[in-house]
């Protein structure tokens, strides 16, 4: 078995290069439009609803959601040997997911947001329980709010709350944390801007044209 260090550079170095696969950006070249040049300039599902319609913005969803999903099955069913601790590992693959839907390399380093990549990531890591909750969160914030960007940032703290309740005995358990806690603190970098603009009572909510 290869030492930790070295899985741990492989699964960030793949999940990079999964994240890399924009599909906002492939769907709005398939539907003439270039979403960096559209509405708030976010290669996210939001912007894909508010520039392309709702089957845009589906698809734009699914396909950041599961390019982090298959991959970390892969890992999981494919490569055995790597338990007891897979879990770490995936989070690492997923955290690479995430940094490469952010920041993928041939656009520029302007990407998304990372919710739907961590999403996909919470589907194929936590407990079904954690991600239903997760799931219920977001929809009720959302619907009585109306801000994508308020659910997106409580629902950040999925990660964090599943490896708590699950992994508190794990001997990798703050190490698990610690990963789990980036992903919190990275949705909250990239939604900083929308933070601002909460607070301010200037934030745009879902059905409203950018």
């Amino acid at each position: 078995m290869f030492p930790g260090s070295f899985i741990i550079l492989c699964s960030l170095a793949a999940g990079y290069f999964c994240g890399c696969f924009t599909t906002g950006y492939f769907v709005g070249k398939a539907n003439h439009v270039d979403i960096q040049r559209e509405g708030s300039g976010n290669s996210g599902a939001t912007n894909a609803l508010r520039t392309m319609g709702i089957k845009a913005a589906l698809f734009t969803l699914l396909g950041d959601a599961f390019k982090a999903v298959i991959p970390i099955l892969i890992l999981r069913f494919g490569f055995p040997n790597l338990s007891p601790c897979w879990e770490l590992y995936a989070l690492y693959l997923g955290l690479g997911v995430v940094l490469g839907h952010n920041y993928p390399f041939y656009l520029q380093f302007k990407g998304g947001k990372g919710i739907a990549a961590m999403g996909g990531t919470i589907l194929a890591i936590a407990d079904w329980r954690v991600t239903l909750a997760a799931i219920f969160i977001f929809i009720a914030i959302v619907a009585v709010t109306r801000y994508v960007s308020l659910g997106s940032l409580i629902v950040a703290w999925t990660l964090p709350v599943n490896t708590v309740l699950l992994y508190r005995e794990s001997p990798v358990f703050w190490h698990l944390l610690s990963v789990a806690l980036l992903f919190t603190l990275s949705a909250y970098i990239r939604h900083w801007a929308n933070i601002k603009r909460l607070l301010t009572g200037t934030e745009r909510k879902i059905g409203e044209k950018a």
